[in-house]
């Protein structure tokens, strides 16, 4: 039998897509401790799309644990801390935090549309990586990363 056809219980997410949903659950609890630590070194006037982005993640965060725990899944903890790419000291080096964070959840939310059969936890998905990748070509204008806007979005 194929894993990836591997029906855990009845709510047709596969064992392998709640694989991929802890580990899109996993990314969304580490951009939230980014944007938390981003919030106290950000200029004044780039606050409210920090505390905007960050209630994107939680909203993320809470359907992926509501999801998780639907199907009889234990949703992953958040780590007590995260190691920052870069040591997190002035509005440069949280740029580059959100930049790093951003990425991440881009990749973890593809992951799991390239994992998951069920068609509303594509389609969730799918808006979490478009939402993310919008948050992400911000983030990368900001640090004057080029392109600001990824090429092919959660792919490494």
């Amino acid at each position: 039998m194929n894993p990836a056809q591997d029906q855990g219980d009845d709510s047709g997410i596969t064992d392998v897509a709640a694989e991929a949903l802890q580990r899109a659950l996993a990314s969304e609890h580490a951009a939230i401790w980014a944007f938390s630590l981003a919030t106290a070194f950000v200029p004044p006037d780039q606050e409210p799309r920090v505390r905007s982005d960050l209630e994107g993640h939680k909203q993320l965060r809470s359907f992926a644990t509501a999801q998780l725990s639907q199907i009889g899944k234990r949703p992953v903890s958040a780590q007590p801390a995260y190691s920052p790419p870069q040591p997190v000291v002035d509005a440069v080096s949280a740029g580059a935090l959100l930049v790093a964070a951003e990425t991440d959840t881009v990749a973890a939310w593809r992951s799991l549309l390239e994992r998951s059969t069920s068609t509303q936890l594509r389609a969730i998905g799918l808006r979490a990586m478009v939402d993310s990748t919008g948050r992400l070509t911000f983030w990368r204008g900001v640090t004057d990363r080029s392109p600001a806007v990824p090429v092919f979005p959660g792919r490494g």
